[in-house]
């Protein structure tokens, strides 16, 4: 059994209604019931870098910050190219977000979300999220990204291909706060993600599609 279940690209969506995420508004947030993430129903030898919410965020990056033992720990550092390293701090901020909205909800996780997440991929983070508060989920402790690697294609497509290992983190149930620390580590614990990324106007890397593949042998 995997503690944290992987984000998978929704390929079709049948309906044009937006999805309503109510998991932002079932957290310690400040959002309501009805909120909902917009558009998301239409057509991530060097040291170890913290969470990218611990980095010092850009002025026009809306701040995310990690709730009490919660964190992911992103590899790899600087890799001394600026391009790529705008592309990996944006993915990492965006997958900092998605955690932040799993466990804390509020506006402010819907409003990051939307920032970093367009098309697809917007479908599919809103869907992967909203299925944590189905379960009466969240959950506890650190992930770990790593070989995390940035490939352009033009001047504002890339994608960013990595492993997550998520031994170390555990499910919480969101009712009575129980932690499960109970499930051995497996082969689960370990994904692989393919993910796609463009620059918006604002010079924003937003994932438009993402694909995973639970038990990836090339991240054990």
């Amino acid at each position: 059994m995997n503690r944290r279940p992987a984000l998978l690209a929704v390929a079709a969506l049948t309906t044009a209604a937006a999805l309503s995420l109510s998991a932002c508004g079932g957290g310690d947030g400040d959002s309501k019931g009805d909120d909902k993430i917009e558009g998301a129903g239409s057509t991530a030898s060097e040291k170890a870098s913290p969470s990218a919410s611990e980095a010092a965020d850009r002025s026009d990056r809306p701040k995310v910050d990690m709730p009490k033992g919660v964190s992911n720990v992103f590899e790899g550092g600087s890799t001394g190219d600026a391009k790529k390293d705008a592309v990996l701090e944006d993915n990492a901020r965006n997958l900092d977000a998605i955690d932040v909205a799993i466990t804390v909800g509020g506006k402010s996780s819907q409003k990051a979300l939307k920032f970093y997440n367009d098309g697809k991929a917007l479908i599919a983070t809103a869907s992967y999220i909203q299925g944590y508060y189905d379960d009466g989920k969240s959950y506890v402790g650190a992930t770990r990204y790593y070989d995390r690697q940035v490939t352009f294609h033009g001047a504002s497509e890339a994608t960013v291909t990595y492993c997550a290992d998520a031994t170390k983190s555990y499910p919480k149930n969101r009712k009575t706060g129980k932690v499960d620390k109970s499930i051995p580590a497996s082969a689960n614990d370990y994904t692989f993600f393919n993910e796609r990324l463009k620059k918006n106007a604002k010079g924003v890397w937003q994932s438009v599609d993402v694909l995973s593949e639970t038990g990836a042998k090339k991240c054990m």
